[in-house]
């Protein structure tokens, strides 16, 4: 047969399938002009081949595959959208309301397996607030978290020997301590045995108390530590005379007035007022007189006097700043004196010097539930430079002096 015959034969074929397909449905007649035109391609590709029939053939097959009028009708009966088929490009199968092909589809957004219908359960929230304090841990007096003491009555620990093998409150070992900076003891039995290596010279501490808890004892026993070690200091007081001051060092027999003659001891009262207006002047020769004196220590008694003298806040703090910077420009070891917050026994009246000095003692009063006993309590605020116990201890004021019973505990 001549390339002309076969040609013609082709032809014809394909006048009679359009002649078939323009007596079904004008929906189907669309798709079978889709499907010849991909016939058409097909019969193309087939040019090279010797039999007409492998020609049509391969239109006809091209039509099934790519979806042609009858796979169309199968669609349009089942109501379904199309699938891909096997050869489908994202994970051919089932499909399913899962976009990412993860298997089957649950409400849980994360893959994490079950869904557990009580929020509560793992929500961190879902506890009352109530619940959660009532089931806090407490802390103990070592600063760590543990239950509560039977004997423990105000929050201070449990009292010594209660513990496992008798434990009691913690110790320092001074021999052990090694430190570049030069420490003194504030002189205060009890109390220097909380505080590692001593407190750096140099500092500028504050003892705040409320009316009765030996303020003014308390520096005169820090006073007292260097004229024993043969040292020498000053003592100023707004609040008492002269003479008052060395009545009440003499009977506890510390011989002051002995220390002041022989040049080692200068005891100064200054009227709050008198202070105020020449501070300006007393903070610019402190520093020469301190030098000159040869002073180890010094005690203001009382710095909330000197405060009350400034009505406006800004004026009380630039003026307060400026005399305890003179201090420590002066190099003297400084105890000052300070009136209690009436709220609040851990606050200094204005709330100002505990932020300027370098270390803070508490000195209160604690009542127990049945207010039948009163006890003072000595509490290390902060020492820089220092480790100290953070522990509240309860000491006495007796004719020699405050003793502070470090083994002990409130109640």
């Amino acid at each position: 047969m001549s390339d002309d015959d076969w040609f013609e034969r082709a032809l014809r074929e394909r006048d009679d399938s359009e002649t078939d397909a323009d007596d079904a449905d004008p929906d189907e007649h669309e798709q079978s002009d889709d499907s010849e035109t991909d016939g058409s391609a097909g019969r193309g590709g087939a040019a090279d081949s010797d039999s007409p029939d492998a020609s049509v053939s391969a239109g006809t097959d091209a039509e099934t595959e790519r979806g042609g009028p009858e796979a169309t009708d199968a669609a349009e009966d089942e109501g379904e959208p199309l699938s891909f088929g096997d050869d489908a490009p994202f994970g051919g199968g089932e499909v399913d309301d899962d976009p990412f092909g993860g298997g089957e589809v649950d409400d849980d957004p994360f893959g994490g397996g079950e869904v557990d219908d009580d929020p509560t359960d793992d929500d961190p929230f879902g506890t009352d607030f109530a619940t959660a304090f009532n089931n806090a841990p407490t802390p103990d007096a070592g600063g760590g978290f543990g239950g509560e003491s039977p004997d423990d009555d105000f929050g201070f620990g449990p009292t010594p020997g209660s513990g496992p093998e008798g434990s009691a409150s913690p110790t320092f070992d001074d021999e052990e301590f090694d430190s570049d900076l030069d420490r003194i003891d504030i002189g205060i039995e009890g109390l220097d045995d909380m505080i590692l290596g001593g407190v750096p010279k140099r500092s500028l501490m504050v003892a705040i108390g409320s009316a009765g808890t030996g303020k003014t004892t308390f520096g005169l026993q820090f006073l007292r530590k260097a004229l024993d070690d043969g040292g020498s200091g000053v003592y100023i007081t707004l609040e008492e005379s002269r003479e008052r001051i060395l009545d009440t060092a003499d009977e506890k027999g510390w011989e002051f007035s002995k220390h002041e003659a022989d040049g080692r001891l200068a005891i100064v009262d200054l009227d709050p007022v008198e202070m105020a207006n020449s501070l300006s002047s007393i903070r610019n020769d402190l520093p020469r007189l301190v030098e000159e004196f040869g002073a180890d220590r010094l005690v203001l008694d009382s710095v909330s006097l000197l405060e009350m003298m400034y009505d406006q806040p800004s004026k009380r703090r630039s003026e307060v700043f400026n005399f305890t910077r003179s201090l420590k420009d002066a190099g003297v070891t400084t105890m000052l004196t300070s009136e209690a917050d009436q709220s609040t026994p851990y606050v200094s009246r204005h709330g100002i010097v505990e932020y300027l000095s370098d270390a803070v003692f508490v000195l209160q009063y604690v009542r127990g539930d049945d207010f039948r006993e009163t006890r003072l309590a000595i509490e290390i605020q902060k020492i820089r430079d220092a480790n100290h116990s953070r522990e509240t201890k309860p000491y006495e004021l007796t004719n020699e002096g405050i003793s502070v019973y470090q083994q002990a505990n409130i109640f």
